[in-house]
């Protein structure tokens, strides 16, 4: 058996990023915290903590992170079950997700504020590498853009988040006046979210026909993006729901209109916390049925 205390000190370490951090949120000393990772990391026999500034969790660490992570969730789902009346601290669980910057700007607040009694540590990435999160025993779940379920995980469609390649009417007449080519978009300025950003060049060659060679801004941040693409920083591909509202006022114009870039969305979560996590799923379910659009058949 595990000692609960030694892994509640490695979970707290690997949230606050140090030592002295998790001894304030365990109410211990740091010397105590530092004795009980001490003591699992030698019954072990590996290190789970890399020493830096934050802390990091080794491969090992991580796994044992999320074990305990799960085991509070669990007990939060009987504490509700059985009226709270189990003994030990009846804290909100903690529930770690992956999410790609998109979702959280756009639709997915509304549904994690409507489930009581959570607390969330929201991992950012690239739908098409969120689901490497839940490969690793990272995060209990995430949105992805993989529609084949990561194993021991369920997987629930939520629909498809559109991109519109937007820019301001001014970049537009500048870069683009005799047309959306490949010619033109290997010279006008792009805004990509960051290296793993695969929308804009993914858009561009459907358009050119074949790859192209973007010259781009790398500017991480949804908001920031709509705001950069008003300014005539760049262009970019803009979640249809972000830039409504430009586009109806002028402010911002579709490259070629008729033309978004689809992704489709799915929920995934882990088999063994699925049922502590079902309040969780039908809120996400039933948000992305009203911000998204339909699955394509």
């Amino acid at each position: 058996m595990f000692d609960y205390t030694q892994l509640q000190a490695l979970a707290a370490i690997l949230r606050t990023g140090s030592f002295d951090g998790a001894a304030t949120e365990l109410h211990v000393t740091p010397s105590a915290v530092s004795q009980r990772i001490r003591a699992l990391e030698d019954r072990l026999g590996t290190p789970l903590v890399i020493r830096a500034q934050p802390c990091r969790a080794t491969e090992a660490g991580a796994r044992l992170a999320r074990h305990v992570e799960d085991v509070e969730l669990l007990e939060a789902a009987l504490r509700g079950d059985f009226g709270g009346d189990l003994g030990g601290a009846p804290g909100a669980a903690r529930v770690r997700i992956a999410v790609n910057a998109d979702s959280l700007a756009t639709w997915i607040l509304p549904a994690l504020a409507a489930v009581p009694g959570l607390l969330y540590d929201l991992v950012i990435d690239d739908q098409d590498h969120s689901a490497d999160w839940l490969r690793r025993g990272e995060v209990q779940a995430a949105v992805t853009a993989h529609d084949s379920a990561v194993a021991g995980c369920d997987l629930h469609p939520l629909g498809r988040l559109r991109y519109i390649a937007t820019a301001s009417p001014g970049f537009v007449a500048r870069w683009f006046g005799a047309g959306v080519t490949a010619g033109t978009l290997a010279r006008a300025p792009a805004l990509t979210f960051d290296r793993k950003d695969r929308l804009q060049r993914d858009w561009a060659r459907r358009i050119a026909g074949r790859p192209v060679a973007l010259p781009t801004h790398l500017l991480a941040s949804s908001q920031g993006f709509v705001e950069a693409a008003r300014l005539g920083l760049g262009w970019g591909m803009n979640p249809e729901i972000l830039v409504r509202d430009d586009l109806a006022a002028g402010r911002l114009v579709a490259l070629v209109p008729g033309a978004p870039l689809d992704t489709p969305l799915v929920w995934q979560a882990g088999r063994l916390t699925g049922a502590a996590l079902a309040p969780l799923t039908r809120a996400i379910r039933e948000v992305a049925a009203t911000a998204l659009l339909p699955q394509a058949a």
